[in-house]
């Protein structure tokens, strides 16, 4: 098998990409929603990555557009640290990961994709989780929809579970 559906990256793959930052959020009515944000701190948000490698890859990113750590004050920094431990906590709970991947891409060399704009990835594991799809073809398999994730997230984040 080489192809799998997953309609939601054609976007991706065409390189349609949107003019300025993708993770400069405009809170403008219904942007939650549109964009996938679980949650929302002073300092930072939480989002459901549109090209996952997981159901349930999470970005947490700092209100502030910052390329790098140094460009955060402490306080930016700590919030985005507090909000990743909160949201490892309950993605784990939410999708009852066995493990988790949580990165930083800092510039382009290391593979990061916004890299003017720093976020941090969780990635929710799972023993067995990779079989022969990204060894033969180098395909992933999304097992549910990014809608689909995002309902079933949200209770966790919005403090209903």
């Amino acid at each position: 098998m080489k192809n799998v559906w997953a309609p939601w990256r054609i976007d991706y793959v065409l390189g349609k990409k949107p003019k300025g930052c993708f993770l400069c959020i405009k809170k403008t009515r219904g942007y939650r929603e549109r964009c996938f944000i679980l949650a929302e701190t002073e300092h930072a948000f939480v989002i459901l990555n549109k090209y996952p490698y997981t159901a349930g890859h999470l970005m947490v990113v700092p209100w502030r557009h910052a390329a790098d750590l140094d460009g955060l004050t402490a306080e930016e920094l700590a919030g985005v640290f507090e909000l990743v431990r909160s949201s490892a906590k309950k993605l784990r709970k939410a999708v009852r990961a066995d493990g988790l991947n949580i990165g930083i891409n800092l510039g382009k060399v290391a593979g990061a994709g916004a890299e003017d704009h720093l976020h941090v990835h969780i990635v929710a594991r799972w023993n067995g989780d990779h079989n022969f799809m990204p060894v033969m073809s180098s395909t992933m398999v999304m097992p549910e929809a990014l809608e689909t994730t995002y309902k079933r997230l949200l209770p966790y984040f919005s403090g209903k579970k």
